[in-house]
C-alpha cells in the first residue's frame, strides 16, 4: 500500500506549513527505510529521482516500510532558492536535529528530524549539485558507532566517491546523515547532479543508487549488486575567499590535484587577481562554486581528502 499523506507544522507561516510524503506499507516485518529529498529545494535531479522510485515501486516486493518526502524545504523549492530556507536564510542542511523554540528553520529542521528521521532504520537523503555548483557524484557519513552500517550504505549506492567524516572534524555540522547518525541510525547523503539542471544521467544514478540501497538494506526484494572502483576519502577541505571577486577554477569536479596544486583564482572586477587558491594537501574536488561571482567568506570548493 502507498499512502500520500502530509505532515502539517503549525507556526509555520499564517496557515502553517505541509509537507508531502508517500509512506510505503510492504508485506510482514521488516526495516524501515526514509527517503529524504529537497532539503535544498532547488536540487531537482534528486527530488526527481525519489518521484520516479515511488511511480515505478512494485508495493508486492516491499518489506516493511518505507518513507519517501520528495520535497523537504517546500518554501526554497517554490521560491528556486538554492541553499537556503526563504524566510530566515538559513541552511536547513547545517541546523538539524533542529529547535522547537527556534527560528523558522530550526523549527522545521525539529519537526522533519522528530517525525521521519526517528524511528527509521536507515536514512538516506538525496542532493544534487545546486544551482551554482558543479558536482562530482559522492556519498558521504559519518564516523560513528553505526558508522559500519552507515559505510554500507554509502558503498551499495554506487557513486564513485565515498568520503567519511570524522567526528572531531565535521566539516558538514548540523546535516541530517550528522544528526541521524548521533541517534544512532545509519545514514547517507548521496550526490548527483549538478547547477540544478534535471539531468537524466544524475536522475537515473540516484534512482539506481536508490534501488540497490533498498535491496542491501533488506526492504525491497532483489540481489543488492557488487559496486567496485569505488574511491574513498577521510574527511575534506571546504575552501573559502576572505573577500569577494571573481572566481575562476583551475580544476575540474573528480579529478586528483596534488598539495600546493591550483586550484583557482579570485579577481577583482578590474581584472587583477589578488588570489591564488591551492590544495593544501593531496585531495579531489569533489564540488565547486561555477558561478564566478563569490561574495566575501563564500565557499569555492569541497576538497575531499586523498
Amino acid at each position: 500500500m502507498i499512502e500520500r499523506r502530509t505532515l502539517h507544522i503549525p507556526g509555520l507561516g499564517p496557515e502553517g506549513l505541509d509537507i508531502p510524503y508517500f509512506d510505503v506499507r510492504g508485506r510482514g516485518d521488516g526495516p524501515r527505510l526514509t527517503v529524504l529529498s529537497g532539503v535544498h529545494g532547488a536540487e531537482y535531479a534528486s527530488i526527481a529521482a525519489v518521484r520516479e522510485f515511488v511511480r515505478d515501486l512494485d508495493v508486492a516486493a516491499v518489506r516493511g516500510r518505507i518513507v519517501v518526502v520528495p520535497v523537504v524545504n517546500v518554501p526554497g523549492f517554490w521560491a528556486r532558492m538554492p541553499f537556503v530556507v526563504p524566510a530566515d536564510g538559513r541552511n536547513l542542511n547545517r541546523t538539524f536535529p533542529g529547535d522547537p523554540g527556534g527560528s523558522f528553520t530550526e523549527v522545521l529542521a525539529h519537526h522533519v528530524f522528530t517525525e521521519f528521521v526517528l524511528g527509521s532504520d536507515y536514512l538516506v537523503d538525496m542532493h544534487a549539485g545546486d544551482l551554482p555548483e558543479s558536482l562530482e557524484p559522492f556519498t558521504m557519513y559519518e564516523e560513528s558507532p553505526v558508522e559500519a552500517a552507515s559505510l554500507e550504505l554509502a558503498l551499495a549506492y554506487g557513486a564513485g566517491h565515498v568520503v567519511r567524516q570524522p567526528a572531531v572534524a565535521r566539516t558538514v555540522a548540523g546535516s541530517t546523515c550528522a544528526a541521524a547518525a548521533d541517534a544512532g541510525i545509519p545514514a547517507v547523503i548521496a550526490e548527483s547532479g549538478q547547477n540544478g539542471l534535471l539531468d537524466r544521467a544524475a536522475v537515473d544514478r540516484h534512482l539506481a543508487g536508490l534501488t540497490n540501497v533498498a535491496r542491501s538494506a533488506g526492504v525491497l526484494d532483489g540481489e543488492p549488486w557488487p559496486v567496485r572502483d569505488v574511491r574513498r576519502h577521510e574527511g575534506w577541505h571546504w575552501l573559502r575567499t576572505d573577500r569577494a571577486g571573481w572566481w575562476e577554477p583551475a580544476v575540474t569536479v573528480g579529478q586528483p590535484v596534488p598539495v600546493g596544486g591550483l586550484l583557482g583564482t579570485m579577481s577583482d572586477v578590474w581584472g587583477d587577481v589578488f588570489a591564488e587558491v591551492r590544495a593544501p594537501e593531496a585531495g579531489t574536488p569533489l564540488f565547486l562554486t561555477s558561478s564566478p561571482a563569490v561574495p566575501a567568506d563564500g565557499l569555492l570548493l569541497g576538497l575531499a581528502r586523498d
